[in-house]
């Protein structure tokens, strides 16, 4: 079965948001656990290291990218449990990105934000935050990993024509 695509656009002042959200029956500071440890995010993403701190860089191993490559990856803003703002540079370019929380009645949402200057990558980026944050869903439920190749090729359309 492929997954369905969620991300939606948002125009900005200075570009475009693509937003994507999930949902868990878990506490906001369980899910904020799940995005800021590195035991819990080496599960989904990959895991860290450094001494994480807004205005600090840290390095974050791409475990599940071909080569698993370590990239730094500078904390512009920390609010626990409700906000996380980082920024990275790689060979796909640069990557500004929010995770937002926020609970109500036992449960989470996650948004997550990534804020971009143009939809040039849109066919790329998003099918990648889908399989991601279904990964993130995965670990945190202790369900089965989502395969990446039903992800993309088959959102890219979905995706582009966002744009």
């Amino acid at each position: 079965m492929t997954p369905e695509p969620t991300g939606h656009l948002v125009p900005t002042s200075t570009g475009y948001d693509l937003v994507l959200t999930r949902t868990y029956r878990a506490s906001v500071d369980d899910v904020w656990a799940s995005v800021t440890e590195p035991e819990r995010t080496a599960r989904w993403f990959g895991p860290w290291r450094g001494e994480a701190a807004p205005g600090r860089t840290v390095e974050v191993q791409m475990a599940f990218e071909e080569s698993a490559p370590w990239c730094p990856l500078l904390i512009e803003a920390c609010e626990p449990p409700r906000r996380l703002a980082v920024s990275m540079q790689d060979e796909a370019g640069h990557w500004s990105m929010e995770a937002l929380l926020a609970e109500a009645e036992g449960t989470t949402e996650l948004r997550l934000v990534h804020h971009l200057t143009s939809t040039d990558q849109l066919g790329t980026t998003g099918p990648g935050w889908e399989y991601y944050l279904d990964m993130l869903t995965a670990a945190h439920t202790g369900g089965p990993r989502p395969d990446f190749a039903d992800y993309y090729p088959a959102q890219k359309a979905y995706f582009e024509s966002l744009a």
